[in-house]
């Protein structure tokens, strides 16, 4: 599968307003990052490993002082875990180690303990990647959008369903519960691809297995099942919160396929998540996503150094935590005013 730097266009045009300059331009500037530093990945990787067994252990203790204060860690737990899941999507990117083993291995077994097959999560992240923003495409990794025009001529058990999915409830409630708990267990959507998705998904499963029979031994099993549920569930209800601001802001960017364009799309279409310093750590900088999107092999510790060296793209597409609330109530593409509204605004539209 092709992403965006494997299907660059060299350019020998000047690169002078880079506030205009076309997203493929970028391609020559941003290759640059992309080289791993194998200690600081290392480092990156352990630090992040401690915490997150640290918490665990903490979590566990504190269940003889306090439940309150159990619930408190294992989210700082599931904060842990989402940088867990952050490493193992640059391992999918090729991007933690120069070595393609390292990087598969690495994901494999952090797998384990984010509750997501890496090979075939790598593969539904990789179409993802090579289709973003093209109309034709949406569904395949990511949340699906309809248009103005698709609703408005809908029938009515279409649009209830629609707005059922699209809802809060659903989407950052339920939809973490079924697809890291149950959706994964299968290879959904691959189950004819070949068995390398089955031995993704189902030795997964069975290496999870073993692991919670080893801790409900350790620790008891209600012990085990309040700290694992908590802390799942606080990692995963996050990482669709990010998965979602990161694409379903107002002012995206989606096209027909005949007018849609990578690179454009990786840069206008994919959101700059403006977060406080802890929460950017905590989520391994992947609200700088409109730089992953269009080069996804820069290394995620690089990433706050192209913003630095390139203030112009920390000007572009910014979502601060409060601007990003409001996303949650935009739900239709309109192919007109080419934005994001909500189903009040569109009520106001012809079909």
């Amino acid at each position: 599968m092709n992403t965006i730097e494997n299907v660059a266009i060299k350019s020998d045009e000047p690169i002078a307003d880079k506030t205009m300059m076309p997203g493929k331009n970028w391609l020559r500037i941003l290759s640059g990052y992309r080289t791993p530093n194998t200690w600081r990945s290392i480092f990156e990787l352990t630090v992040t490993f401690i915490g997150f067994l640290g918490c665990w252990a903490l979590a566990w203790a504190s269940l003889k002082i306090s439940y309150a204060l159990t619930a408190f860690i294992c989210l700082i737990c599931g904060g842990f875990l989402v940088r867990l899941f952050t490493i193992q999507h640059d391992c999918g990117h090729g991007s933690l180690f120069p070595s393609r083993i390292a990087n598969d291995w690495v994901g494999r077994v952090i797998g384990v303990l984010t509750l997501t097959p890496y090979t075939l999560w790598k593969r539904s992240h990789s179409i993802h990647h090579s289709g973003s923003g093209n109309l034709e495409k949406r569904g395949f990794g990511d949340i699906y959008t309809m248009t103005v025009r698709e609703y408005k001529s809908s029938s009515k058990y279409q649009r209830i369903m629609y707005r059922l999915y699209r809802s809060p409830l659903t989407l950052f409630v339920i939809g973490p519960i079924y697809v890291f708990g149950f959706q994964q267990r299968l290879p959904v959507g691959y189950m004819k691809d070949g068995a390398k998705y089955w031995i993704s998904s189902l030795g997964t499963s069975a290496m999870m297995l073993i692991l919670y029979v080893i801790m409900i031994y350790l620790i008891g099993f209600w012990q085990f099942v309040m700290i694992f549920s908590i802390t799942s569930f606080t990692a995963a209800a996050a990482g669709v919160w990010l998965f979602y601001v990161q694409h379903q802001f107002e002012d995206t960017h989606w096209d027909m396929p005949e007018d849609w364009d990578i690179h454009d799309a990786a840069l206008h279409g994919s959101s700059h998540y403006v977060l406080p310093k802890p929460l950017q750590w905590m989520t391994g900088n992947i609200g700088v996503h409109h730089v992953h999107h269009l080069y996804s092999r820069i290394p995620f510790y690089r990433l706050p150094e192209v913003i630095k060296d390139h203030p112009v793209l920390g000007e572009m597409k910014r979502l601060t935590i409060m601007e990003s609330i409001k996303c949650a109530n935009l739900h239709l593409w309109d192919e007109v005013n080419r934005r994001l509204i909500t189903f009040k605004e569109a009520r106001g539209h012809k079909a």
